[in-house]
């Protein structure tokens, strides 16, 4: 497994890399196949900020926590992947596969837009996406584990492009283009 730690603004000590990492093989009990693990230490003022990227088995896990401590940030965000994991795992048992999802955002990029215009409506960011076939299942499952409230899919029962989101009443919505 290959643990990326990144510290911006801050100076990376060698006991802090080695819990980063220590958390972070803890959740390989629970998920096989890690193959890349990509942590975020900022600090901003007083604000410190843990994100968490991994990938593994097919699927990408992220989790993010902001606290006044390093340490306690690590380990809420840890925390949170846990039980992203745990979920995860427990809605694979419910389905009876063994099939892994595919991944589905992997390339993200994010673009804060300059250009504003008077009466228009503003853009603030632009969020490109590789989209990747999966059942309407895998989708929800892949926009629970991402923490998204919206997810773009291949849809193969369809075969186009579609999108399921949460609504403001905490239910999913599916919308699926129709050519006229």
């Amino acid at each position: 497994m290959q643990v990326l730690i990144t510290g911006r603004h801050m100076e990376m000590t060698e006991a802090l890399q080695d819990y980063v990492k220590s958390k972070v093989e803890r959740v390989g009990k629970y998920l096989e196949n890690i193959k890349e693990a990509d942590v975020i230490l900022s600090v901003e003022k007083y604000r410190h900020s843990a994100e968490v990227t991994i990938k593994a088995n097919g699927i990408i896990i992220n989790g993010e926590e902001e606290t006044d401590d390093m340490y306690s940030s690590i380990d809420l965000v840890m925390e949170k992947i846990e039980r992203q994991v745990k979920k995860y795992k427990e809605k694979i048992r419910q389905h009876k596969t063994k099939q892994p999802l595919k991944e589905a955002v992997v390339g993200t990029d994010m673009v804060t837009s300059e250009k504003e215009e008077e009466g228009a409506a503003k853009l603030i960011k632009t969020k490109r996406v590789a989209i990747q076939p999966m059942s309407l299942d895998e989708a929800i499952m892949q926009m629970d584990l991402t923490n998204e409230n919206c997810f773009v899919f291949m849809n193969p029962a369809s075969n186009s492009v579609s999108v399921i989101y949460r609504s403001k009443d905490d239910k999913l919505v599916l919308i699926e283009p129709e050519f006229q």
